[in-house]
């Protein structure tokens, strides 16, 4: 009786925790954006403190750099890409064309398939209409918010909160996990700590590893194809570096992209070869020198799990589910193999076994006393 009350009371926290979630999403979506920067840049803190430094300056160092890369980003690497993309809509009505007059007949020619490709003009105006819109994004947001009191200070608390919480986090995260260690109930406190453990090892394993991945094969990609003399290149790799996460998604992405930009640039099939090598080598890089290193032998989500997890949270708790999502599906990935492994050695799995062992035996007995080879064979522990 006593073991069951503890369930029902630890089943009603988990409940209440769930229900304070939901209602305080809007206040809390800050501090878990800080604790997600926290949790990914704990390593590199917990590296520098190796180095004789305290952690309050090891703390200060991460923060620092991570301003500085992030000033950089958005004076220099968000003005070069919105400059490719404008770039790419000015040259899709050549892909479109080059789609109709020469890919199409070819393949009607060869394989008897018929390819309907959308007006040109068009689909040009619609993108370049869409893109001017996007462009006036930030102008338009800003306007927006201006007009209403609140929520120009909401912004603002926002934008001031997260790097406050996630500097204070960052430096005293090992403190907190101790913290919550230390109240857990001594009773399940075994199976927690090795749950956790399994959780910080799966989403680790993708979010650190896969994301360095990411970033390495899109910088990799898009000097490459910069090299090559692309005038997208650097566009395209880094799309086909972002979604390299689905695995072989990126790179015949880039290849797809890349083949046909070259194709309408030069009309010729050596850059078409050359591009056909970036992504050859970055997929042995990926596969042979990235992921070993960055990943390791760490289980990852499937990329079908981390999709499906990213917009079921969406739609549920809208963007704080987004950001929750990969950490409670890893959560959920350890539990359903914890689950398993408990009812392989519960008492109705090896209960169903051994009878159908002892039906097996009987057979295999019947048959040895007459002669006749049995039909049944043992089953075996492999599923």
């Amino acid at each position: 009786m006593i073991q069951i009350a503890q369930r029902w009371q630890l089943l009603a926290l988990i409940v209440l925790l769930g229900a304070l979630l939901y209602l305080l999403a809007p206040a809390l979506t800050p501090f878990v954006v800080a604790a997600m920067f926290a949790y990914l840049f704990d390593p590199l803190t917990s590296r520098l403190q190796r180095l004789r430094l305290g952690r309050a300056a090891a703390t200060s160092i991460v923060f620092l750099g991570l301003m500085f890369l992030l000033i950089l980003v958005l004076v220099l690497l968000i003005p070069y890409l919105q400059r490719q993309v404008s770039t790419l809509i000015k040259h899709l009505p050549d892909w479109i064309g080059w789609l109709q007059n020469d890919a199409a007949p070819w393949l009607k020619a060869r394989f008897d398939l018929d390819l309907e490709m959308p007006d040109v003009q068009q689909l040009t105006g619609v993108l370049q209409q869409h893109w001017k819109e996007a462009g006036g994004l930030a102008a338009a947001i800003v306007a927006q918010v201006s007009k209403s009191g609140f929520a120009l200070v909401s912004w603002s608390v926002h934008l001031v909160v997260i790097p406050v919480a996630f500097f204070y986090l960052l430096r005293d995260w090992h403190l907190l996990i101790a913290r919550i260690h230390e109240l857990l109930p001594r009773s399940i406190e075994p199976t927690v700590t090795q749950l956790a453990r399994e959780s910080d090892e799966t989403l680790s394993g993708f979010v650190r590893g896969q994301l360095s991945v990411m970033i390495v094969l899109g910088a990799l990609y898009a000097i490459a194809l910069w090299a090559v003399g692309l005038d997208v290149g650097p566009l395209i790799g880094v799309i086909a570096g972002l979604i390299s996460f689905v695995p072989y998604l990126g790179g015949i992405t880039g290849v797809l992209m890349g083949v046909i930009a070259v194709l309408v640039q030069y009309h010729d099939w050596l850059h078409v070869i050359l591009v056909l090598i970036v992504f050859g080598v970055g997929h042995l890089l990926e596969g042979y020198v990235l992921v070993p290193r960055l990943v390791g032998e760490k289980i990852g989500l499937h990329p079908l799990a981390v999709i499906f997890a990213i917009l079921a949270g969406g739609e549920l708790f809208g963007f704080l589910g987004v950001l929750l999502a990969l950490p409670i599906a890893s959560v959920v990935m350890v539990l359903l193999r914890y689950a398993h492994t408990r009812y392989r050695a519960s008492e109705l799995y090896r209960r169903g076994r051994d009878r159908s062992i002892l039906v097996a035996g009987s057979v295999e007995a019947a048959a040895a006393v007459s002669g006749v080879e049995p039909a049944v064979s043992a089953p075996t522990d492999k599923i």
